[in-house]
């Protein structure tokens, strides 16, 4: 029986993640997006929010969701704390994962875009790594244009990924997402068709 070809997509903030899997989307490659997976388990019915809330009380909201601002707050500064979370909540975006590849068995290929793939291990199922990058001044500029991030909040997410070089080594493809829109489709079309994909956007 054959399976869809893993391609993992990561890179850090700011590097031009979610635009460059909508590229892939566009071609007809299905996408499963971890950040949202995530927001679902999250979310009022979804399957990581009673654990939270019993793992870390005060943290859910009324209707039952994770209020994110009063979880981060929990574990914040506390690395036994975020290492039970993660606990908790990894298994269930692994069976998201798992359940996204099922549904797209017939795929010749399909994206994994997961913001923290090799901080979790993920690439071990994954055919292939595409990582984005671009210059660290690009990068820091598109972070503090969006509302609500200055500076400090940028260093301390950046402090939880692994340094972009070493992202960059790991990788089987890097796309430099300063180079321009353009320069990106085609890669992203040159990516598809060399791991056997169809590329059907005009």
């Amino acid at each position: 029986m054959t399976r869809p070809r893993i391609l993992g997509l990561t890179g850090s903030i700011g590097m031009g993640k979610s635009a460059t899997a909508a590229m892939f989307a566009r071609h007809g490659v299905p996408v499963h997006d971890a950040d949202a997976a995530v927001h679902a388990l999250y979310a009022a019915g979804g399957a990581a929010a009673p654990a939270i809330g019993a793992a870390f009380p005060g943290t859910l909201a009324p209707d039952g969701a994770v209020d994110r601002t009063r979880l981060r707050e929990a574990v914040l500064g506390s690395p036994e704390r975020l290492a039970a979370l993660e606990a908790l909540v990894h298994p269930l975006a692994q069976a998201a994962a798992s359940d996204f590849l099922a549904r797209h068995a017939d795929a010749p290929l399909v994206l994994l875009d997961i913001p923290l793939l090799f901080e979790t291990g993920a690439e071990a199922r994954c055919d292939a790594v595409l990582v984005v990058t671009a210059p660290e001044d690009v990068q820091r500029a598109r972070v503090l244009a969006r509302p609500g991030l200055d500076a400090a909040t940028f260093e301390a997410i950046r402090a939880k990924q692994l340094p972009d070089a070493e992202k960059r080594a790991r990788a089987d493809f890097v796309l430099d997402t300063s180079l321009g829109f353009d320069h990106a489709e085609a890669e992203v079309a040159a990516i598809i068709r060399r791991l056997g994909g169809n590329t059907t956007a005009p």
